[in-house]
């Protein structure tokens, strides 16, 4: 039997629910919260990891120049300096050329940056989905 005593004890359905909503946007606050720390740090680390890959790519230009000058210095051992920059200036040429031609062939082969397997799928799908499977 209810009284009113038995009323403040046990709490309405009311009640309960605003009590369940209450703590469930308590716990949405603390999550998104916990996301945007998380993001923070992850962004902070991921600009600290950008900044020392420039940095290292920096000096490994640099070391390259040096590789560079070192091949000369070696081959104007044996040939006037003029001739041993010449013959490294011809290989760095020769290198790029190469790396230009293969560039090329692979932008030839990206374009147009089109997905044509899955548009075709696409349009099988669409043509089965609208016949029903029937042809």
């Amino acid at each position: 039997m209810h009284t009113p005593e038995t009323e403040h004890e046990t709490p309405g359905l009311g009640q309960t629910v605003k009590s369940v909503s209450e703590r469930a946007s308590a716990l949405v606050r603390l999550e998104l919260e916990l996301a945007a720390l998380e993001l923070k740090n992850k962004v902070a680390a991921l600009g600290v990891g950008i900044g020392l890959a420039l940095g290292a790519a920096v000096l490994l230009v640099f070391a390259l120049g040096f590789g560079l000058a070192t091949i000369a210095a070696g081959i104007a051992t044996a040939l006037p300096w003029w001739a041993a920059l010449l013959i490294v200036t011809l290989g760095i040429v020769l290198v790029a050329a190469v790396l230009g031609l293969l560039g090329v062939r692979s932008i030839k082969k990206g374009t147009p940056p089109v997905p044509e397997q899955a548009l075709m799928e696409a349009k099988l799908t669409s043509e089965a989905l609208k016949g029903n499977g029937h042809h």
